[in-house]
């Protein structure tokens, strides 16, 4: 054993941080629930994708990136059609007329047909825009799925059909567990682990 691992340049033994960091990882990954809306977002998915539906993805910041991967995925290797609303000409324009806060309940209106799902992500649960997105949605009937941390009250989880909730405010924990379960959906979808992307 090399009694200098995990030590940096500065003399810090970083091990025992690492280890603690990575425990916010490992607690999370066992949250109490999460297989049972892991397939019910998988079944989710077959549902949009047998009606010829698509799924929407919003965010902001690091989650907006998140959504674009997950519609892109979910599009081309679990065959679920999906689109996000990261368009800067979208943004701007719906942003410009109708205020920031409305944008993403504004591209749902334009975007959405019956039988489409929506899925939100956002660390605080807080967003206004992606509450007022939820909000617009449940009232179109449109099933909504989220991806929050911090508070377990938080407002967008309450809105929502299907929640992935992690307890925790470590911003870069919450957004890399939230792509995981995004991508475990996908691969449930193609129904194996490893598989050609081409």
């Amino acid at each position: 054993m090399n009694d200098m691992a995990g030590t940096g340049a500065s003399g810090r033994n970083w091990g025992p941080w690492l280890d603690g960091y990575f425990d916010l990882y490992r607690q999370a990954l066992a949250t109490d629930g999460i297989q049972d809306k892991l397939v019910a977002f998988h079944d989710l998915a077959v549902q949009v994708r047998e009606r010829k539906g698509k799924l929407m993805f919003a965010g902001n910041g690091a989650s907006a990136s998140i959504a674009s991967h997950g519609a892109v995925d979910f599009t081309k290797q679990g065959r679920t059609r999906a689109v996000d609303f990261n368009e800067p000409n979208l943004i701007t324009c719906l942003s410009n007329d109708f205020g920031y806060e409305n944008f993403m309940a504004k591209a749902v209106e334009f975007y959405a047909d019956d039988g489409d799902a929506l899925v939100l992500i956002s660390v605080s649960g807080k967003s206004p825009n992606a509450l007022a997105a939820a909000k617009y949605a449940r009232s179109r009937g449109i099933k909504v799925v989220s991806f929050t941390g911090s508070a377990a009250d938080n407002p967008l989880r309450a809105l929502s059909d299907i929640d992935f909730w992690i307890g925790s405010r470590a911003y870069n924990v919450v957004e890399g567990i939230h792509m995981v379960w995004l991508t475990t959906v996908v691969d449930m979808l193609v129904g194996q682990a490893e598989y050609a992307v081409a």
